[in-house]
């Protein structure tokens, strides 16, 4: 039992100085979730409450999209379907956070997003 709890803390050891080298550690994280959550909160109208709820959600999202990256770099098709679990899980409990207003003005936002960003013809 002793041994199983040193292998372990030395994995968790390992991930931590993993994702401290990575660029994006936890003030990049930070940032990068103040930044969504402002725009989010400009496109749906958080109230305060929401804004933190929502920013908290985004910090786990992006850590948990970080450590994903690093677990799974070297099988994309695995990291792709983790990650997309990870984004469905993140779109569900971020709905839970939303009145029905505030989640089709999120989803009206993401398809004008998705349209910009594709070619037209």
């Amino acid at each position: 039992m002793k041994k199983a709890s040193i292998f372990a803390f030395m994995l968790l050891g390992l991930q931590v100085a993993a994702l401290a080298a990575n660029s994006d550690g936890p003030v990049a994280i930070q940032n990068r979730a103040t930044t969504m959550t402002r725009s989010m909160s400009g496109k749906v109208q958080l109230d305060e409450g929401q804004y933190l709820k929502v920013k908290l959600l985004n910090i786990q999202m992006l850590t948990e999209s970080e450590d994903l990256k690093i677990r799974f770099a070297a099988d994309p098709a695995i990291l792709d379907q983790h990650l997309a679990e990870a984004q469905m899980r993140y779109e569900m409990d971020l709905a839970s956070l939303l009145r029905p207003k505030q989640v089709a003005m999120y989803q009206q936002s993401r398809m004008s997003m998705t349209a910009l960003g594709s070619p037209s013809r």
